[in-house]
């Protein structure tokens, strides 16, 4: 699969997920491999023991508020996560996410749509969310195409050394 396209176990929390409950203050300063066997601890026990790469993670809405820990996106990354999909973002998380090249989504409805463990295929860039447990499709929105092009890059910086320094949309 593409960086774009995931397919993975789903993994649930709920709405108003802090960037203090992603990555715990005492964690902070730590490598991000370190990080990771932290990541959500405190809210999805579970989830640092048993996440493997390409799994998806689905939030409720306003995920990843209230500090805006700018290390949340690269330590759930650190986990291996393929995609983040939530029925909405804090706006710096979904800014740090793009910036990094951590593929998220924004998908009103999907916690009603989808339970812990199914089996999803997401693809990024069409918005698509496949629960191939439950044989139903979701509409997501779509990241615009910069967003994209940022996504299939990398990340920020490897974007900007692909287009030689400039934005391309």
């Amino acid at each position: 699969m593409s960086a774009l396209r995931v397919r993975g176990r789903c993994w649930k929390v709920g709405d108003n997920i802090p960037t203090d409950a992603i990555v715990a203050t005492a964690n902070l300063f730590k490598p991000y491999e370190e990080m990771a066997r932290h990541v959500l601890a405190s809210v999805h026990p579970e989830f640092v023991l048993g996440v493997k790469p390409g799994d998806v993670l689905v939030a409720g809405r306003h995920f990843a508020c209230s500090s805006g820990r700018a290390v949340a996106p690269k330590a759930l990354r650190a986990t291996g996560i393929g995609v983040v999909v939530a029925e909405s973002f804090a706006r710096t998380f979904y800014r740090n996410a793009h910036e990094i090249g951590l593929p998220i989504l924004e998908c009103p409805g999907i916690t009603e749509q989808v339970r812990e463990g199914d089996e999803l295929d997401v693809d990024v860039e069409a918005g698509l969310v496949r629960n191939l447990t439950l044989g139903q499709t979701i509409q997501a929105v779509p990241p615009p195409p910069f967003l994209r092009g940022m996504l299939k890059a990398g990340g920020l910086h490897a974007y900007l050394e692909l287009h030689g320094g400039e934005f391309v949309s």
